[in-house]
């Protein structure tokens, strides 16, 4: 099995080259702080999975999780800080390699990165689909490297 240097270096691998083919193909503005902020989902979904175990992945993910959610914090967005908090911890509902390396979780994992913006900022799913994008490419990395396709 991989380890999360591995699922990081994928991710990073895979979401970078979506994002390049995107802006390549003008499907994305070339803003750095959309691609950055893209490139940090994909790679952040590719150490997901693996968050249901005690691992240096689980660590690391956890780490910059709490980071975040401090941030959000202090710039009073409490409302996010406390759904991100609600969605770090959903991987301790299961076993390792269960629910957490599914073709379905990958998908369903991502959705609330278009469906929290439209039902708290009526934003429409064609802004925030980057980003619901970079997040299933990133995790797709994961499980492809996990040899679950």
């Amino acid at each position: 099995m991989p380890g999360y240097k591995a699922h990081l270096t994928g991710g990073a691998v895979l979401g970078g080259s979506a994002i390049a083919a995107a802006v390549y193909f003008s499907y994305l503005p070339q803003d750095i702080w959309l691609l950055a902020s893209l490139f940090a989902i994909a790679v952040m979904a590719s150490l997901f999975p693996d968050t249901d175990t005690e691992s240096k992945g689980q660590n690391f993910f956890y780490s910059l999780m709490a980071i975040t959610d401090v941030l959000l914090i202090v710039n009073h967005y409490y409302q996010w800080a406390a759904i991100l908090g609600l969605f770090a911890m959903l991987p301790a509902l299961g076993k390792h390699r269960g629910w957490t390396h599914t073709w379905w979780a990958m998908l369903l994992v991502p959705a609330p990165l278009i469906a929290l913006p439209w039902i708290f900022f009526r934003e429409t799913w064609i802004v925030t689909l980057p980003f619901y994008l970079a997040a299933v490419v990133g995790y797709f990395s994961h499980l492809l490297l996990d040899r679950e396709f």
